[in-house]
């Protein structure tokens, strides 16, 4: 019998969430409880997040335990906890209904009149947070749920009183499919998550499932200088937005100071807004672009458009300024795929160093099998490139896939088999001038900050 999780999630509710310290997980807590659902949670560790969450009055376990699950109503779980997860399988030998985080985030969406939903293999977390800041320049008081940490929320996420809700949204396991979008932002459709996707072809298909959730009275935006998002796109009426002539929303009079850029963003031909970034590169010129359209097509004047893109500094680990060691600047970036590595290194070259050092930590091992000859091309870039492990993340070595193997394909690269190696081997190298860069989905950010504490 097919479950409506509406019926479980209204005030009074008991709802378990496992996985509660995760980024969406703990926002969605926090929303569940506003609604006057008595949620309980559990993570494999302790966090700040888990100590704030315990500050609002909501219960978290540290540890997978099937007495967890006893006397919930529902469990909410991320992508990442599998049936075998001990609460999990409580649940289900109990009967209880276990539901996908995004099911909950969908069923919370269908209460706003609109839901901005942010997609893409690349850059989702950095036009969210433009939306975010759009939004909130506009005085229209969204509610927010981010895949980072945005500095002016101070966290992932945001409750608001307004009609609007903002969501980054993964397709990993196909998970935006449960959302309910009335506005779908398309940044990029890639080669991506082939632990879970067959092909791009299958990649393809999920996009454009989401895309057709849309309501006709909704809007699809679209890059239209991206070939994967184009092609998706095929017989929707959907608004583009691009750096490419022909595009409906677009950036005219681009000029560049120091690695940042100020333009004109059009929109049919007429001028929409005139921005100034605190952020770098074309690809965020391009980000700028897709929130602007987003943000027009939802009624919000050009005004807040140019305030808030001007108060946007970056998303939490997007180009993140951690400190200086000896002379040189340490920053942290988010990048584990190709694209986003041509990006990052693209417009470090903008900048005045006289050196960009790439100190990478691979993502998952089928994603470095699956790109690794890309991978070689882009971390080329760097004037000296130093490989961390792979952050296994969900996943166990069955391919036989490793850095060193990486580090052996890159001219002058450097394999460190451990964090604290990597942090030794930067320390080392650190001269006065030089950017260097960390970068990588998982915890490679840790060798930074190790670095920071030796000044």
């Amino acid at each position: 019998m097919k479950r409506n999780i509406e019926d479980y999630i209204k005030p009074g509710a008991r709802a378990h969430l496992v996985g509660i310290g995760g980024v969406s997980m703990a926002p969605l807590a926090e929303v569940l409880k506003g609604k006057g659902v008595l949620v309980t949670g559990s993570d494999w560790q302790e966090s700040e997040t888990t100590a704030h969450l315990r500050a609002l009055g909501i219960p978290v376990t540290i540890g997978h335990l099937p007495q967890s699950v006893e006397g919930t109503g529902c469990v909410i779980r991320t992508a990442a906890v599998h049936d075998e997860n001990p609460e999990i399988a409580a649940a289900l030998a109990a009967g209880i209904p276990v539901f996908e985080r995004a099911q909950a985030w969908g069923a919370i969406m269908g209460h706003y009149k609109n839901a901005l939903c942010v997609a893409g293999t690349h850059g989702k977390t950095t036009t969210t947070s433009m939306c975010t800041h759009i939004f909130l320049a506009a005085g229209r008081d969204p509610s927010v749920m981010l895949g980072g940490t945005l500095p002016i929320l101070g966290c992932g996420h945001r409750v608001g009183h307004g009609d609007t809700i903002i969501a980054e949204s993964c397709e990993y396991c196909n998970s935006f499919l449960s959302f309910a979008p009335t506005v779908a932002v398309i940044l990029n459709v890639e080669e991506d998550h082939l632990d879970f996707f067959k092909d791009l072809d299958d990649i393809k298909a999920s996009f454009r499932r989401f895309a057709e959730l849309v309501p006709s009275s909704g809007s699809v935006i679209v890059n239209a200088d991206n070939a994967g998002a184009r092609s998706i796109a095929f017989g929707l009426d959907a608004f583009t937005f691009g750096l490419e002539a022909g595009a409906e929303c677009t950036a005219a009079h681009l000029t560049w100071d120091r690695g940042l850029p100020t333009f004109d963003i059009l929109i049919h031909g007429e001028r929409y807004a005139h921005v100034s970034l605190r952020v770098g590169g074309r690809h965020n010129v391009s980000n700028a672009l897709a929130a602007a359209a987003a943000a027009y097509v939802l009624g919000v004047p050009g005004k807040a458009a140019e305030e808030g893109l001007a108060a946007f500094t970056g998303a939490g680990r997007r180009f993140e300024k951690k400190g200086t060691y000896h002379g040189a600047d340490i920053y942290d970036d988010y990048a584990h795929h190709p694209d986003e590595l041509h990006a990052l290194l693209s417009m470090a070259f903008t900048l005045d160093y006289k050196r960009v050092i790439c100190a990478f930590q691979p993502h998952t091992y089928s994603r470095t099998a699956a790109l690794f000859h890309r991978f070689v091309d882009e971390l080329e870039l760097a004037d000296l490139t130093i490989l961390a492990p792979i952050y296994a993340a969900r996943e166990t070595d069955d391919l036989g896939i490793s850095s060193e193997k990486l580090a052996d394909e890159i001219p002058g690269a450097t394999y460190c088999g451990s964090l604290e190696e990597t942090a030794d081997c930067l320390a080392e190298i650190a001269r006065p001038g030089d950017l260097i860069l960390t970068v990588g989905a998982g915890d490679i950010y840790l060798a930074g900050e190790a670095l920071l504490k030796r000044s």
